[in-house]
């Protein structure tokens, strides 16, 4: 004789609704949240809207005008940092590493926010490695202007994500591991969103 199904109890059921709920979040997260990337104890934070990346009008450290934008199919990362900011010493050699290291579809560029004094700006990167980097000055307002529409300075060093569609997708704060595989997951995520 066959036994009859039993009926799970309620106290079953409250003990496996958590993971179930988990398993199904996971499950719809991948298709639409972008991996988990950290940097002690910020995490890479996903902006709404989406704003388009203004075209910004900078200086290199040299006094050379230059425009800044986003490229079509590739991932440009804008990091804002200050002469004062000791975190900003950590954060732009590993920016530089990222550059260097050549990923594909991939453009760095690293905002001076504090000064228009280009001297300042590069004493304070002279000691620096940072070859690869492309480096500017805010010698025009453009990324001040900026900031207080798309790119809120919340934190010093603060890098933004700009995705192949020349939107802004995320940010964070701090001095992020980029060549870690959390970083690499990251970007490969936003390389695959085109």
């Amino acid at each position: 004789m066959r036994e009859k199904p039993r009926a799970l109890s309620r106290r079953s059921l409250l003990i496996a609704a958590p993971a179930y709920l988990t398993v199904l979040r996971t499950a719809g997260a991948q298709d639409s949240w972008p991996p988990v990337f950290e940097a002690g104890r910020s995490q890479f934070t996903v902006v709404r809207p989406h704003a388009l990346m203004p075209q910004l009008r900078l200086q290199d450290p040299h006094g050379k005008d230059v425009v800044v934008a986003a490229k079509p199919g590739s991932i440009t990362l804008v990091n804002f940092w200050a002469t004062w900011c000791a975190a900003c010493k950590l954060d732009l050699p590993m920016l530089a590493s990222l550059a260097a290291s050549r990923p594909e579809r991939l453009d760095v560029v690293a905002i001076c926010t504090d000064t228009k004094d280009l001297r300042k700006a590069r004493t304070f990167l002279g000691g620096l490695s940072l070859q690869s980097l492309a480096c500017y000055v805010d010698a025009h307002g453009a990324a001040a202007q900026a900031s207080t529409e798309m790119f809120s300075i919340v934190g010093m060093p603060i890098t933004y994500l700009v995705g192949t569609g020349g939107r802004v997708e995320g940010y964070i704060t701090g001095a992020p591991d980029w060549l870690s595989p959390a970083g690499t997951r990251l970007l490969q995520y936003y390389r695959e969103q085109s």
